[in-house]
């Protein structure tokens, strides 16, 4: 038996699994609250102390003190400063703006406080001003923090010249050419800056012993372990109900006679994430009552907002989270996949649509508090409404998916796993499948 810890460190609770290499099965798991307030490895050592592997390496992922916050400047909306949003969104981050550099100067306060800057513009080969422009006027609004520059791969020893003294690092273009969108240099090196520069800055801990356990943004480490498990069971789907936000991540396949027709900018891209920070159990609880009309809620909505820490004690508490988390999905569903029509204009047949089409996928994984520590049925309720065949108007929603709520915190082991030890971190994966086929669709 070869055992290892794989844990996560949120903003609210830190939570560990041992997981055995050899026959990638869990061992154990623990559970401590994050001491933020203190040293975050003493809510790490506490759990390696319950699991009783003090001698088992750790592979951590972390989203305590506020995760990776991410600013995008493009040069304008439509394209680069899009394109760079959803990619920092696949990157782990939570995106807290997005300047339009083209729009005339900015300052420190249009960047909203953020870990790291994501900079693009111009497609490779185009008008190197672009980005070089964009960079000029990031250092002139004041910002000296760490910069991921990802426009036009031409432009790339002036950007660096325009940043001299900030903290760098080059990606390949996110949009190297109109309607291609290529995120995966840039979720690299975004995952470089928030290990090099991001979590040691948060001062989580005393010593340098985080940050050298630390593998990435728990948000990053969970879309890996979508990936990695739908490597093995196909397109999926994975709603992460939160007491702030609510989380989509899907893997898809994409269809390339719908992609030619489609009319999109930015194209869409297989792995996709999407945050919805007005979408919360807790902390959002009021903006997801207001969003959802539940009026009738609104008192519940603001005790839990006043409250965080609050947990459901009779049967009318749980109905009430049970509908907050079932207002919180279908609406993020909605936002993640959006719609699809058919229209015919001067260039033909097209298809207007926004979002990731997800009526293929067979799996859906729910996480998040309310789902693991609900009542029995719990996630058929949750997800009640939320389906292709719920819903009219053109959602692209889930048609008939297997539903299955990770109730182990798998997703962020496997994708912990997914590098040093893929061949655990897939058998790993395959369980979570398995669990959904032993449910009937």
């Amino acid at each position: 038996m070869t055992p290892v810890v794989c844990l996560d460190v949120g903003s609210t609770f830190t939570k560990a699994l041992l997981v055995d290499l050899d026959d990638a099965v869990v061992l154990g798991a623990a559970e401590h609250p994050t001491t933020v307030g203190t040293d975050v490895l003493e809510g790490v050592d506490a759990c390696v102390a319950r699991l009783d592997a003090a001698d088992a390496p750790l592979l951590v992922c972390s989203s305590a003190g506020g995760g990776l916050r991410i600013a995008v400047v493009g040069n304008e909306e439509l394209v680069t400063a899009e394109a760079g949003r959803r990619v920092a969104l696949s990157s782990g981050g939570k995106v807290v703006a997005v300047v339009a550099a083209a729009a005339g100067p900015f300052g420190l306060d249009d960047l909203a406080g953020p870990d790291v800057v994501l900079l693009t513009g111009g497609t490779d080969g185009g008008n190197a001003e672009v980005v070089v422009g964009a960079a000029r006027r990031l250092k002139r609004a004041g910002w000296r923090g760490p910069v991921v520059a990802a426009g036009n791969a031409d432009a790339a020893d002036e950007v660096r010249a325009a940043l001299a003294g900030l903290p760098v690092v080059v990606a390949p273009n996110v949009v190297p050419r109109i309607g291609e969108l290529r995120p995966e240099g840039a979720r690299a090196a975004m995952r470089e800056m928030f290990l090099s520069h991001v979590i040691g800055g948060k001062q989580l801990s005393a010593g340098d012993r985080f940050a050298s356990l630390v593998r990435g943004a728990t948000p990053d480490v969970v879309l890996t372990g979508v990936e990695v498990l739908a490597a093995a069971v196909g397109p999926v789907v994975v709603v992460d109900v939160g007491g702030a936000t609510t989380d989509v991540h899907s893997v898809v396949e994409l269809d390339a006679e719908t992609g030619a027709l489609a009319r999109e900018v930015v194209a869409a891209t297989p792995v996709t994430r999407t945050v919805e920070g007005d979408l919360g159990m807790r902390w959002s609880a009021v903006s997801t009552a207001e969003a959802a009309g539940l009026d009738d809620l609104a008192d519940a909505a603001a005790a839990r907002a006043a409250d965080p820490s609050w947990l459901p004690a009779t049967e009318t508490d749980h109905d009430d989270d049970e509908a907050l988390a079932r207002a919180a999905t279908g609406l993020a569903l909605r936002r993640h996949a959006g719609r699809a029509r058919v229209v015919v204009g001067p260039e033909g047949r097209v298809i207007e649509r926004s979002g990731v089409d997800l009526r293929e996928v067979g799996l859906v994984v729910l996480s998040g508090g309310v789902l693991r520590h609900g009542r029995p049925g719990v996630a058929d309720r949750v997800l009640a409404g939320s389906t292709g065949r719920d819903v009219e108007g053109g959602w692209q929603l889930p048609e008939r998916p297997r539903v299955v709520v990770d109730a182990r915190y798998l997703l962020a082991a496997v994708g912990l796993l997914a590098e040093g030890y893929p061949d655990t971190a897939s058998r790993l994966a395959a369980t979570l499948a398995d669990d959904a086929r032993s449910r009937p669709t």
